[in-house]
């Protein structure tokens, strides 16, 4: 046994500040509400459902994740959330149309008793979206104090011990890092000068770091990932998270890409495509939103694959992805891949995958995991990028001068290594040869 890192208790109401009260959000309220009650299984939920191994094969031990490290019990999270929309979260499942309208029904009082703040929303970073319970401030840095008062006033009212934030919102249009980005006081002057490359969500991750909240981002939005809200939240001692959650289509890429190179079969071309009916898939309609998406399904099959050390495999891909509005299917979105790979002496062969999904179904354990994880990580002293929570992003954060790490496996490894980590137990390499050189 290695000495365990020390660990705060999970004691007293957990805030779970949610900027989105959309489809993935009231899910993810109401499969919490739903569970507590004895009336579904959080499936999805590493937290809730998975185990860990714990020395020796021989030794038969895998706690429960939850039993392994201190995770704040379901019943003492309380939910908070901002939205364009005035509608309380049993209004806005309803028009969702994620859950079954009996379950939305069994959980009606919890549901309304979330009722959204008002959101730091511009249509010129959602231009698909907008809504009239929106903030009035003249600056950018009104509005985030504006935030930092109503995160104050909630975790007041509701009597919460800690909070953090999960970014459920829109897809935000593509920015690059400048140079307002790179210092925090270059990053609050910006704030108060009203400048463009400020967006919103920066605006939230802003006043939740400024609070002591964890903040982790769900969308591919560049929010935490710049060197100012990251110095910031270093300077704190606050674990950050992000970016873009990993549900459908990406995480099939990152299950099927290793297999490729991990049996060095060569790739050709892979084409996916998506048809969606939310109010995600018509904000990702708009070309400036998609642009964001789009960079961020791009870049793991570079990362897995890596085509410098593999030119002749994987050095001339022809890697696309769409993404299509289409109001009938609603939050039931179809992805279509067609994969081109090469095998033995350069003969061609092919994989296709039609993976019919529920957008939020697999969103909402993967924002409950994360909004967990984060306050494990506050309460065991991780601050910064929490490279260990890759396994839940498309485009993992990772420190700078670092490639991220996009094949699934290897994530969950990592993240089942911090586990042990701060839990004093010994990493395991499945090396495997002690058991054979006795």
């Amino acid at each position: 046994m290695r000495k365990p890192r020390t660990i705060a208790p999970a004691q007293g109401r957990l805030a779970v500040l949610v900027p989105g009260l959309g489809a993935v959000a009231t899910t993810l309220i109401a499969g919490v509400e739903a569970v507590k009650r004895g009336m579904a299984k959080p499936i999805g939920s590493l937290t809730q459902l998975a185990s860990v191994r714990l020395g020796k094969r021989t030794e038969n031990r895998s706690p429960r994740i939850k039993d392994l490290v201190p995770i704040a019990d379901l019943g003492d999270l309380c939910f908070g959330a901002w939205d364009v929309f005035p509608d309380d979260a049993y209004a806005s499942a309803c028009h969702a149309k994620v859950l079954e309208q009996d379950l939305v029904d069994a959980l009606r009082e919890p549901l309304q008793a979330v009722k959204p703040m008002t959101a730091v929303f511009s249509p010129e970073y959602v231009r698909r979206l907008d809504g009239p319970n929106v903030k009035k401030a003249p600056t950018k840095r009104d509005l985030g104090e504006a935030l930092r008062a109503d995160i104050r006033r909630f975790m007041k009212e509701n009597d919460c011990a800690r909070g953090v934030m999960v970014w459920c919102a829109s897809t935000e249009v593509y920015l690059q890092p400048s140079a307002v980005h790179a210092e925090l006081a270059r990053f609050e002057a910006a704030m108060a000068a009203n400048d463009p490359a400020i967006a919103p969500s920066m605006i939230y991750a802003w006043a939740a770091l400024q609070e002591g909240i964890p903040f982790a981002n769900g969308a591919p939005n560049l929010t935490v990932d710049i060197p100012a809200l990251q110095a910031l939240a270093k300077r704190k001692g606050i674990p950050i998270a992000g970016k873009d959650f990993k549900t459908g289509q990406t995480m099939m890429k990152t299950v099927l890409a290793p297999m490729l190179k991990a049996r060095m079969l060569g790739l050709d071309g892979w084409f996916s495509t998506n048809i969606l009916g939310n109010r995600d898939g018509e904000v990702l309609d708009d070309p400036g939103s998609f642009k964001t998406k789009e960079v961020s399904k791009l870049s793991v099959l570079e990362h897995i694959l890596q085509p410098q050390l593999y030119p002749d495999l994987y050095g001339r891909i022809d890697h696309k992805v769409q993404i299509n509005y289409y109001r009938p299917r609603g939050d039931n979105k179809e992805g279509w891949d067609a994969i081109d790979i090469v095998g033995w002496l350069g003969y061609p062969m092919q994989i296709k995958v039609n993976f019919l999904c529920r957008d939020s179904i697999l969103a909402a354990p993967v924002a409950l995991d994360v909004a967990l994880f984060l306050d494990l990580a506050q309460r065991a002293g991780l601050s910064g990028i929490q490279e260990w929570l890759s396994f839940y992003f498309k485009s993992p954060m990772v420190g700078e001068g670092l490639y991220p790490e996009h094949d699934l496996f290897i994530q969950l490894t990592k993240l089942k290594n911090t586990l042990r980590h701060v839990a004093g137990e010994e990493l395991i390499t499945h090396l495997g040869l002690d058991y054979y050189e006795k």
